[in-house]
């Protein structure tokens, strides 16, 4: 059994999190007389100064991916005891201290410090703290790297299947809706002038194929970035006899990368999955465009229930179809998140660069958004009226 470690001194700040069970305490950890050495501290006498740590640190953010990197540590370590580079022991207290933090981490008892800088720096030292000396050799044949990647790759495999599958929600969504107003015609427009009759419904499914694109361009994103760079360490792999297929196939990669430079060096994964991100969101502005205008006194097409629209506060008449103008508000934000990553990248020579800890926050907002604008849309196809008489 692991026994608990008393929670370290310090400043605390409670930190919104990307991911709802990864939301715990950071500190700013022991004075700066006491900090603890740097994993990467080797050749350096003096300690970074207060500015430069808080202004390099990524925990507040990267902390998100702490389920991912524990289960990379976890194939890690498994395939490090297969080929003789640490014992079956060793092994095994990892893994039984991995699972422990990750218990903590869940349980909200887990204390990120920001004088460890990183989600992966804070897990190892964490695991040091808990299990001593076995824990230093969990970084044999890996690099921040390799890791970062990894853990980035599969945080974007996991949000990818959850977008995918509030796509297709949206999709049943709109088609109940078409089914529930079968056989209502509704003016069809071009240049926003009335043009040709159409279907309700043959409008509504309009929408339909488009996210169905949506959902197989995110498809394709995801066997593209399903590769796993563990192995490439820093840029140029390592000497030791390490299997990078077991680790691939553990963590169900297709298969390790080929190049241990562009391993560790790009994020064009990054920018397809936020370019798919970025023409899902644009569809579903447009969507909420269409919508917004409808539900207006000049056209009068539908009106939403009480239970997805707001009122004003000086203006008792009104009833506002806010949840859709703010889909058509957040597409904004999620093609500026694309633009973030594209920009970021430009002008990067190889291989891996400190730039590149900027990848996380755009993403995270990325996907959080989009997430929200797919459930949101969701919820309003359900609950909106068409008005017969008035179309």
């Amino acid at each position: 059994n692991l026994p608990n470690k008393p929670q370290q001194k310090g400043l605390v700040v409670r930190c919104a999190s990307a991911s709802s069970s990864s939301g715990n305490t950071v500190t700013n950890g022991p004075p700066s007389s006491s900090k603890e050495a740097k994993l990467w501290g080797g050749r350096f006498e003096d300690s970074v100064t207060e500015a430069v740590e808080k202004f390099t640190e990524s925990i507040s953010f990267d902390k998100a991916l702490y389920k991912q990197d524990i289960r990379g540590s976890r194939a890690h370590a498994s395939m490090l005891a297969h080929q003789g580079l640490i014992s079956t022991e060793d092994r095994d207290k990892i893994l039984q201290g991995l699972d422990e933090i990750e218990r903590r981490v869940e349980a909200g008892e887990f204390v990120w410090r920001s004088d460890r800088e990183d989600v992966h720096m804070n897990i190892e030292a964490a695991l040091t703290d808990l299990i001593g000396e076995p824990a230093k050799k969990l970084h044999t044949a890996r690099s921040r790297n390799d890791q970062v990647s990894t853990d980035f790759r599969l945080w974007c495999r996991d949000a990818i299947d959850t977008i995918i599958s509030s796509i297709k929600r949206l999709q049943m969504s709109l088609v109940r809706l078409a089914l529930k107003n079968e056989g209502l015609i509704v003016p069809g427009y071009t240049h926003l002038q009335r043009a040709q009759p159409v279907l309700l419904e043959h409008l509504l499914l309009a929408y339909v194929e488009q996210l169905e694109r949506d959902a197989g361009r995110l498809t394709d994103c995801r066997a593209r970035l399903n590769y796993c760079p563990l192995g490439a360490c820093a840029l140029a792999g390592t000497g030791l006899p390490i299997d990078r297929f077991m680790t691939s196939d553990a963590l169900g990669f297709t298969a390790p990368l080929r190049n241990s430079i562009d391993a560790v060096s790009d994020r064009d994964f990054v920018m397809e999955f936020l370019s798919a991100n970025s023409i899902t969101a644009i569809h579903l502005s447009r969507l909420g465009e269409e919508w917004v205008l409808w539900a207006s006194e000049e056209f009068g097409f539908l009106t939403p229930s009480d239970s997805v629209s707001t009122g004003s506060s000086i203006m008792p008449q009104k009833k506002n179809p806010d949840p859709m103008e703010l889909v058509r508000g957040k597409s904004a934000r999620v093609v500026g998140d694309l633009v973030t990553l594209l920009v970021l990248c430009k002008g990067l020579p190889m291989a891996y660069n400190r730039d590149l800890q900027e990848d996380k926050e755009p993403v995270f907002d990325s996907v959080k958004a989009v997430t929200g604008m797919l459930e949101v849309s969701a919820e309003f196809a359900q609950n909106v009226t068409f008005n017969r008489e008035k179309i």
